[in-house]
């Protein structure tokens, strides 16, 4: 399969808001609503490319915006959940 950097930058996001969040792969699969955690690993690693539904997931988990998610040039911060 070819490389896409815009891909491989998606999964580094992603990786580093679970990370912020002190969350498994496992842990985050299953906020996801996924079972398996091979999919969500692989975004991760830049080898599968994110759903449109799984963006979106992502931006409702974390609080961010799909312009974070996706475009390069904008970093991503957890958002701040105020029950915390």
């Amino acid at each position: 399969m070819p490389e896409y950097p815009a891909i491989r930058r998606f999964g580094e996001k992603f990786r580093t808001l679970r990370t912020q969040r002190g969350m498994t792969v496992r842990e985050l699969t299953s906020a996801l609503g996924y079972t398996g955690y091979g999919y969500i690993h692989g975004i991760e690693m830049g080898k599968n490319k994110p759903t449109v539904e799984l963006v979106l997931r992502v931006a409702l988990v974390f609080k961010v915006t799909t312009d974070q998610l996706l475009r390069d040039a904008l970093e991503v911060e957890a958002g701040r959940d105020d029950a915390e």
